[in-house]
């Protein structure tokens, strides 16, 4: 009978602890190699620059109806277990609203819902727009233990379905939060419009294609407000810089923290992107014109397409004569 009540009392300890060890492992994000120990909650304010100046893109930079400028971010704290967007995968509706038109209703509905069912949420954080290609916005983010992931979006506008963003930054490193994290954005084609330039009509991708980054040479066409042939890699068009919050530095203004401030003459000091000058093909010969019995002139024109800027290569001449005999002659 003793033999019996050990036999019963060690398998209810074993059972014991296998309940606890799996209701643990429910709480951890799933997929995640490691294990944030750090303290259980961490604030952090985060900084976006916009670095598109017609300096560094030149090309069919906007100028006016609208002019450059960048939408709200939208950004989430999260586990591993959700995702807002990933390069080379599918955009949900919500993120291409937002792409496309700014529009963020849909998005926030896909944050909550997968809050609720998976308990991958921790918080939503926006931050204002900014009415020009330079200039900072910025908010504050908090971030949890099992939550330590962040991830943002911002809409480059005028585009098609343009944006820059983050996917699932892990600001977790090991037993301790990181104390700043900087990072150059680059442009992503969201997949759901085919327009290849800032002012392009709603022309939907059927079937949607899936989240591309945009390069200097990708997609290849000359049309692309971003195809830049003769650079390695695009500057980048936007960073975004996130601080730990010291306990005595919550809820003061983020001028408290010294961050070095970004005029439009230091950004554009930075990159000068050279444009060439694009021209037409040549029209066809005109009628050729002279005397009779001597060599007379026919001409062909082009027209510029793309002005040259930042010292590119200039434009050639529009117009060329050669030596014909008169068919009309005078």
């Amino acid at each position: 009978m003793e033999n019996l009540t050990f036999v019963y009392c060690s398998c209810k300890v074993i059972w014991t602890l296998l309940i606890t060890i799996l209701g643990y492992s429910s709480s951890l994000p799933v997929g995640d190699d490691s294990i944030c120990a750090a303290e259980e909650l961490a604030k952090y304010s985060i900084i976006f620059t916009g670095k598109w100046s017609q300096t560094a893109f030149p090309k069919q930079y906007p100028l006016y109806r609208p002019p450059a400028q960048w939408s709200s971010l939208l950004g989430v704290t999260h586990s591993s277990d959700y995702s807002m967007w990933k390069k080379n995968e599918y955009a949900s509706n919500g993120v291409r609203d937002f792409a496309e038109k700014g529009e963020a209703w849909v998005l926030m509905k896909e944050i909550e819902e997968a809050g609720e069912k998976i308990q991958s949420v921790h918080g939503i954080f926006s931050a204002p727009a900014i009415p020009s290609g330079t200039g900072q916005t910025s908010t504050e983010l908090e971030v949890h233990s099992r939550h330590p992931l962040v991830s943002f979006v911002v809409r480059i506008v005028p585009s098609p379905d343009w944006f820059v963003g983050i996917d699932s930054l892990n600001l977790c490193a090991g037993d301790h939060w990181m104390e700043e994290v900087s990072v150059d954005l680059f442009p992503y084609d969201a997949g759901t419009d085919s327009g290849f330039t800032f002012s392009s009509p709603n022309f939907a991708t059927i079937p949607q294609d899936t989240v591309t980054e945009i390069t200097c040479s990708s997609p290849s066409h000359p049309a692309n407000s971003f195809y830049y042939p003769k650079l390695k890699i695009l500057p980048p068009i936007a960073q975004v810089t996130m601080v730990k919050l010291k306990k005595n530095q919550l809820g003061l203004p983020l001028s408290h923290f010294n961050l070095q401030a970004k005029s439009n003459e230091i950004i554009d000091s930075i990159s000068e992107t050279p444009l060439d000058c694009e021209v037409s093909q040549w029209s066809s010969w005109g009628l050729c014109r002279g005397s009779c019995g001597k060599t007379g002139t026919k001409i062909r024109t082009r027209f510029v397409l793309l002005h040259p800027a930042n010292d590119g290569t200039p434009c050639p001449d529009l117009d060329e004569e050669t030596g014909c005999e008169p068919d009309n002659c005078i």
